[in-house]
């Protein structure tokens, strides 16, 4: 067996007591892995579970994708009045990063933590992918290990997944620099302007359909950047908190 190599990043960020919480939601699918992301990354991995009540002291928080409550009324609605969203909601406004990954993005919407909404996707099938994505924000939480304009591949898999808004917010997305990804090449669930991913005014919070979790290890993500595009956004958070001290 090859051994994979040890990760610079992970190495540097060791010791650093850096804690980031994963929430569980019955339906949740991809935890384990977004708390395996966490861990490469450095960071301590903190199961969190959707009827606690507080945040256990993390320093982040990861909403990771699935069909949380079974998808029941839409996607992500119930999960919104989880015991757990309203310390998640409290400590994002407070500034703590927090990350939703597909499921997760839909939780934020839902919350009112981001704006607009995930719909059924346009040619109303699930589609499962290597999509490849622009980064147009750099400055977030999450993707300052990133460069601005910088292109990565990384998995998608959603069913309802068509990000949509008012003109008027998407313009004050797009003037305020709050779109983060934008689909590349291919739009795979009709999002309205490629919007893959969108940020808070602050920065602490961001949102995407794609899944970051599934491409953090040379060898198991797509080849187009050596299956590790998704590093940036857990190694950026680690690297935000170690920063603040």
């Amino acid at each position: 067996m090859t051994a994979v190599a040890a990760d610079p990043t992970a190495e540097a960020a060791a010791g650093s007591g850096v804690s980031v919480g994963v929430v569980t939601f019955p339906g949740t699918l991809d935890d384990r892995d977004a708390a395996r992301a966490v861990r490469l990354a450095g960071a301590n991995p903190v199961n969190l579970w959707h009827a606690d009540s507080t945040l256990s002291g993390v320093d982040a928080v990861i909403l990771p994708g699935g069909f949380s409550y079974g998808d029941y009324l839409r996607c992500g609605a119930i999960a919104g009045f989880a015991p757990i969203m309203e310390s998640v909601v409290a400590a994002a406004n407070a500034g703590m990063p927090v990350l939703g990954i597909c499921n997760g993005f839909q939780i934020l919407c839902e919350s009112r933590l981001l704006p607009g909404a995930l719909i059924r996707n346009d040619h109303q099938h699930f589609i499962c992918r290597d999509q490849d994505l622009v980064v147009e924000n750099a400055n977030t939480a999450w993707t300052s290990d990133f460069e601005q304009g910088q292109t990565i591949r990384i998995p998608l898999k959603n069913g309802e997944g068509g990000f949509v808004a008012t003109d008027e917010v998407l313009d004050e997305l797009e003037s305020t620099g709050r779109v983060v990804f934008r689909y590349q090449g291919f739009n795979p669930n009709g999002s309205l302007r490629d919007i893959a991913g969108i940020t808070n005014e602050a920065g602490n919070v961001v949102g995407l359909m794609p899944h970051p979790e599934h491409a953090v290890e040379a060898g198991f993500g797509p080849e187009s950047g050596g299956g590790i595009d998704g590093q940036g956004f857990f190694s950026s958070a680690v690297r935000t908190l170690v920063a603040k001290g």
